[in-house]
C-alpha cells in the first residue's frame, strides 16, 4: 500500500464516530462477515445520486481497508440514480490522500485507474448508474450513500440487503473557499465509518 494512504489510515479515529450510526455499521459488518465465513465473494455496490462525489469515495475508501485488514474476496463498485462524472474535485481530494491516478478515457465522462497500492489491481473509476453492465446484478449489498438515494431507490432488485450508510453532500461547498477543505474531510469522514466497519470482519 503506498505509504502516505497507510499513515491515514493509521491515523484515523473511531472515536469521531457519531453514536447514532454504529446500528447501520453493524448491519454492514455483519453481512461482509457472513461472507466471510461462507468463503463468498463480498460484493459492495455504494450508492448515490449522480456517482460523482460520495459514492466513489466510499468505494475506493472500501476497497482500500479491505486490503489493509486482509478481508479475501471484495469487490466494491459505485454506481447512481443517474450518470454525470467522476467530480474533479473528488479525484484532486484522493490524489491528495495519496491515491494514484490514470486518465484512461478522456471526455465528459472520463474512465480512471485508481491504485492505492503499487502490486494491486486498480480500481476503474467512472459514474454510471447502479444497475449498469459494469456492477454485479445479484448477491450484493446495496449502501446508500445519500438520502435523495436512499429515498429514490426503496427497492433495489436482487440486492442481498440495502443499508442507508448516508453521508453528508460537500458538493454545497463548491466554489466556495472552504471547498478543498470540506471535500477532504468527508473523505476522511468516510475512511474513518468503513474502518470502523471492516475492522471488525475476523478472517479466520
Amino acid at each position: 500500500m503506498y505509504r502516505k494512504i497507510e499513515e491515514i489510515i493509521k491515523s484515523l479515529d473511531v472515536s469521531t464516530i457519531k453514536e447514532g450510526r454504529k446500528d447501520i455499521h453493524n448491519q454492514l459488518t455483519n453481512y461482509i462477515q457472513d461472507k466471510v465465513n461462507n468463503k463468498k465473494d463480498v460484493n459492495l455496490n455504494f450508492i448515490c445520486t449522480h456517482n460523482s462525489r460520495r459514492s466513489h469515495l466510499s468505494q475506493i475508501w472500501a476497497q482500500t481497508l479491505a486490503a489493509y485488514f486482509k478481508i479475501p474476496h471484495v469487490n466494491c463498485y459505485s454506481g447512481g440514480t443517474e450518470a454525470t462524472a467522476l467530480f474533479p474535485m473528488t479525484a484532486k481530494t484522493l490524489m491528495n490522500q495519496g491515491f494514484v491516478f490514470q486518465t484512461l478515457v478522456e471526455g465528459e465522462n472520463p474512465i480512471y485507474t485508481i491504485k492505492y497500492s503499487p502490486n494491486r489491481q486498480p480500481i476503474i473509476g467512472f459514474s454510471k448508474i447502479y444497475n449498469d453492465d459494469f456492477n454485479p446484478k445479484s448477491d450484493f449489498a446495496a449502501i446508500l450513500t445519500c438520502s435523495e438515494a436512499d429515498r429514490g431507490c426503496p427497492f433495489i432488485p436482487d440486492a442481498d440487503i440495502r443499508i442507508p450508510l448516508t453521508f453528508e453532500d460537500p458538493k454545497e461547498y463548491d466554489n466556495t473557499p472552504l471547498q478543498e477543505e470540506k471535500y477532504y474531510e468527508r473523505s476522511l469522514q468516510i475512511a474513518v465509518e468503513l474502518y470502523s466497519i471492516f475492522s471488525k470482519v475476523v478472517v479466520k
